[in-house]
């Protein structure tokens, strides 16, 4: 039976989607992202999952990019690259806009479209040896507005155009400075340091953590488009919720509250 390249399985309140293709150093394939789109849909309708977690399987790499040995069957002109576009973009904007808390678990080398979808998720961690960069100046493709400006809106305009003008890689230690990841951790500790942080999203309040979710995809929008009318609805179900009453209760009762999403 031949071993998936990419699956997801849940560990309580977190799901987790691995890309298992370590011979390529989890390179992406179009059946690749069509399971990721699969996934990412059973995840965001199951009312269990309360954040998300995407890694790479194997340790050497998190993500490589497209698998580029496939470009020719599946990327070999320009009618080719729109089929492929369209599922990849369904797999970014897919996590982009999933609405629970999303988390790039990054080992090894996180490159090119690895980038792009760790720069998906709300948050990035990585393990020491972690490598970063965007190597389309070397391959003549092209890496568009949305992608870059994603990548500009968490390292910032400049650094983001020395990424895309050099195509150099740049260390972990290099990438928390500039606050691409918000941790660094020693290689077998990367588990740990990620599990502490899905733990404590699981244990508070979905509601609260789904309006700071919505809050921040309305910020990165132009002024003009901004929905404040559906932010104020969901701060609103905030206060009238089952749940901000367990928090009250819980808080004069000196106990961790239990929170069930309404």
């Amino acid at each position: 039976m031949q071993e998936q390249k990419l699956y997801g399985h849940r560990d309580g309140a977190v799901a987790h989607i691995v890309f298992n293709n370590p011979a390529k150093l989890n390179a992406v394939s179009l059946d690749m992202w069509d399971g990721f789109v699969s996934l990412l849909t059973e995840y965001e309708t199951d009312p269990q999952v309360r954040c998300l977690v995407v890694s790479g399987a194997g340790g050497k790499a998190f993500v490589s990019g497209a698998d580029i040995s496939k470009f020719e069957s599946e990327r070999a002109d320009a009618e080719a690259q729109v089929r492929y576009d369209a599922i990849s973009k369904q797999g970014y904007e897919g996590l982009y806009n999933f609405s629970k808390p999303t988390i790039a678990k990054i080992t090894g080398y996180c490159i090119g479209g690895g980038m792009n979808l760790a720069a998906c998720c709300d948050m990035r961690f990585c393990n020491e040896g972690a490598r970063f960069g965007v190597p389309a100046a070397k391959l003549g493709l092209g890496y568009g507005f949305l992608r870059i400006e994603r990548l500009s809106r968490i390292v910032g305009l400049p650094r983001a155009m020395e990424f895309l003008f050099t195509a150099r890689q740049y260390s972990s230690k290099e990438a928390y400075e500039m606050g691409l990841v918000n941790a660094v951790a020693a290689d077998g500790e990367l588990d740990a340091l990620v599990a502490k942080t899905t733990d404590a999203i699981a244990q508070n309040a979905p509601l609260t953590i789904a309006l700071a979710k919505a809050s921040a995809r309305e910020i990165a929008k132009p002024e003009s488009q901004q929905d404040h009318a559906k932010l104020a609805k969901m701060t609103e179900a905030c206060f009238d919720s089952e749940d901000f009453k367990e928090g009250r209760r819980a808080f004069m009762e000196k106990r961790k509250p239990v929170f069930k999403g309404r």
